[in-house]
């Protein structure tokens, strides 16, 4: 740490059935914060678990102040786990890393500097990654590539939990789905600016990984979501509009050469070609109609609030204000 300031720091942690860690963890993350001077909170979001992480929490936060709970009503998931601790949260930086003890906290003042240097966002890069070949590291490769290239964000390691971030730019984006990894594409769409930093990673040696393959479903399903989004969000009628206004004029195509053949051939008789031409113009009209619905329905969403991802049970050291 170079000392540069003393902007406040809010560290967040998604937990779920980390009972065995939890004490190991609190006191690395302690060891790794004191020391930069500055106030810091630490807010850990029960994401539902049923190990007793929770009464491990509450012993924590009972010996130190700086701790804050939030406990959800049940396992949503580590997106809205990291939404509710942002809402929960209340410094201008602010870091996120997994609880499982594979992100190592020394590497927190590591990303604060880095943010100093004029970021919004410093994204962690696992770049010799402890994990199983086959279920973590191909499938974390394979998304990784996608990602780059569907989103233009030159980062190596999207799926790294640890990441350092302003609040300001975390204000401007909404998370629901698996969008927590792709937190560095939003803040950069919307004009934030990202870069990485090589972190150290170690191996599980307590608990059990909650990540399988399955997850690569999911993540491939949210990275065609993110294009819809970035290319066609606030206007959804050049999809629509586009595919509707091509199918009429293959249907007109049709209709020309339909023409063509009863009043130039004199052939009046049932075709392929008229089937595609009735098919094109239906498709292209409904096109229209459905783009035009989908701005109707944009237009509404700007205007009214998305609907919670997560539902709190309850909280310790939170202000209901908060």
């Amino acid at each position: 740490m170079n000392g540069r300031d003393a902007t406040p720091l809010s560290v967040i942690l998604p937990v779920l059935n980390e009972q065995d860690n939890l004490e190991i963890l609190h006191e690395r993350l302690t060891e790794a914060l004191e020391p930069l001077g500055r106030d810091y909170e630490v807010i850990y979001v029960d994401d539902g678990s049923t190990d007793g992480s929770w009464e491990g929490l509450k012993k924590i936060a009972a010996r130190d102040r700086r701790v804050r709970l939030v406990r959800l009503r049940r396992n949503f998931g580590q997106t809205p786990a990291l939404a509710a601790g942002f809402a929960h949260s209340r410094y201008p930086i602010v870091v996120t890393l997994d609880a499982d003890l594979q992100n190592d906290p020394q590497d927190i003042p590591r990303l604060i500097d880095k943010l100093g240097d004029s970021y919004d966002v410093v994204s962690g890069w696992r770049r010799h990654r402890k994990d199983p070949w086959l279920t973590r590291l191909l499938p974390s490769h394979i998304a990784n590539f996608l990602i780059r290239k569907v989103s233009g964000v030159a980062l190596h390691d999207f799926g790294c939990t640890l990441k350092a971030y302003r609040r300001a730019i975390i204000q401007d984006v909404s998370l629901y789905g698996e969008m927590h990894r792709f937190l560095p594409v939003l803040a950069q769409w919307v004009g934030g600016r990202v870069t990485e930093l090589e972190v150290t990673h170690h191996p599980r040696t307590r608990g059990a990984s909650k990540y399988g393959l399955l997850r690569t479903y999911k993540v491939l399903v949210d990275l065609i979501t993110l294009k819809f989004i970035g290319d066609f969000q606030s206007r959804p009628n050049y999809v629509f509009g586009g595919f509707g206004l091509l199918s009429l004029m293959l249907g007109f195509i049709a209709l020309d050469v339909v023409v063509y053949r009863v009043f130039v051939l004199g052939r009046l008789e049932a075709t392929p070609m008229v089937f595609l031409m009735v098919t094109f113009f239906l498709t292209g009209v409904f096109s229209l109609f459905i783009g035009f619905l989908a701005e109707i329905v944009i237009r509404g969403f700007y205007d009214t609030h998305r609907k919670a991802t997560y539902y709190v049970r309850e909280t310790v050291g939170v202000d209901q204000t908060d």
